[in-house]
């Protein structure tokens, strides 16, 4: 049974740091592209960042790059997101997602979300 858990949510004063993490279970972990995406009340869910499953190498929206850091720990089936300067508008649920795309199939799977408040 495949699981990918989110934890770590929580409220955060604006400038605040925070750190959530993806448990993953019941795929190969390390042949997956992992993301994080987010949705905020009234909008879109968005892509915020993604780490490869080949070396490793991240990427991050333009509104959160060089204050989020995506890491991956292979050996513990595990990805994070560290979030630091957090500002208001990064309120949003936070999802895990794990993806494998090959030549005849999509593999795409979810976490239930958890909730990042930035406020005062």
């Amino acid at each position: 049974q495949v699981r990918l858990v989110e934890s770590g949510g929580g409220l955060v004063q604006p400038g605040g740091s925070l750190r959530i993490s993806c448990a993953a279970s019941g795929f190969t972990f390390s042949r997956y592209t992992m993301n994080w995406y987010r949705q905020a009340p009234g909008k879109e869910r968005e892509l915020v960042a993604s780490i490869t499953s080949v070396g490793g190498i991240p990427n991050y929206a333009d509104s959160v790059k060089g204050r989020f850091t995506i890491s991956r720990d292979n050996a513990v089936n595990t990805v994070y997101l560290q979030m630091n300067s957090l500002k208001p508008e990064d309120t949003a649920v936070y999802y895990c997602n794990a993806r494998l795309v090959n030549t005849v199939s999509v593999f795409d799977y979810w976490g239930q979300g958890t909730q990042v408040t930035v406020s005062s």
